[in-house]
């Protein structure tokens, strides 16, 4: 078990150190010009350098991130528990939901932003309606999937609707929106870095993906490298606490966290 622990650790990071190398010896043997692809040495220099700025930009994004992803997690639950005390709400309403994963956030982030006057408000709602669907997906799929004799069990001693939903479905989901909620963190960043680029907001609260624009302007390249990897490492650290998370909850009971292979 600590080994394949280490091994989840050490075979990822050696990877990254391989590709590092490749791509820093690439940089270097053809001489490539920063303005078009920095090295991995001149990014972290500049991460370093600009820390206090992207230091700063990190924190809003993340800020914008972990509000938007607790809303869609209290609303997707929130709506999972009314599609499945009937099939005819879930077939009536789920295709909004459906419609609310389809739709290109880009394209009502606008809106959102006119309509709701607060700026950081209003990036929280577009990265909510982004990390919404995989919540109320999952959440809906594991209540619903019940072993048939359970749920004939709980209705021959007379459970009411409540301790069937407490006692058997809840239980039944946890591997399901566990597994939601590593999709949706994800989401909830990507949303939060999109809702800032349509926004294009500055000033002294602005996130990192503003700092990707304004270094696209000044075609300050590495500083745009910068700012991608704290987006990359954040997303990772996200992923990374999710999985804790449903280990913290699962590991000591369900199938998903206790096979070795």
């Amino acid at each position: 078990m600590i080994r394949t622990h280490y091994a989840r650790v050490l075979y990822p990071a050696l990877v990254a150190v391989v590709l590092l190398g490749l791509w820093q010896g690439l940089v270097t043997g053809f001489e490539l010009p920063a303005y078009l692809v920095p090295s991995p040495v001149l990014m972290l220099q500049t991460l370093v350098a600009d820390w206090q700025t992207l230091g700063a930009s990190l924190l809003f994004t993340m800020k914008i991130t972990l509000l938007s992803f607790l809303c869609a997690v209290v609303l997707g639950v929130l709506i999972s528990f009314v599609f499945v005390q009937s099939r005819r709400i879930e077939t009536a309403l789920f295709p909004y939901a459906v419609l609310l994963q389809v739709t290109p956030i880009v394209a009502v982030a606008p809106l959102i932003i006119i309509w709701v006057k607060n700026p950081t408000a209003s990036l929280v709602v577009c990265a909510t309606l982004v990390a919404l669907f995989p919540i109320i997906s999952n959440t809906t799929l594991g209540l619903r999937s019940i072993d048939p004799d359970l749920q004939s069990y709980f209705a021959m001693n007379r459970a009411n609707r409540l301790q069937t939903l407490w006692r058997l479905r809840i239980p039944s989901a946890l591997p399901y929106f566990f597994g939601g909620l590593r999709i949706s963190s994800g989401l909830a960043l990507i949303g939060a870095v999109v809702a800032e680029f349509v926004a294009g907001t500055g000033g002294s609260s602005t996130g990192l993906a503003y700092q990707i624009l304004f270094a696209g302007f000044q075609l300050n390249i590495p500083r745009m490298f910068a700012a991608l990897l704290l987006i990359s490492l954040a997303g990772v650290a996200l992923f990374a606490a999710m999985a804790w998370l449903s280990k913290l909850a699962l590991g000591s009971w369900h199938a998903s966290e206790l096979s070795r292979d």
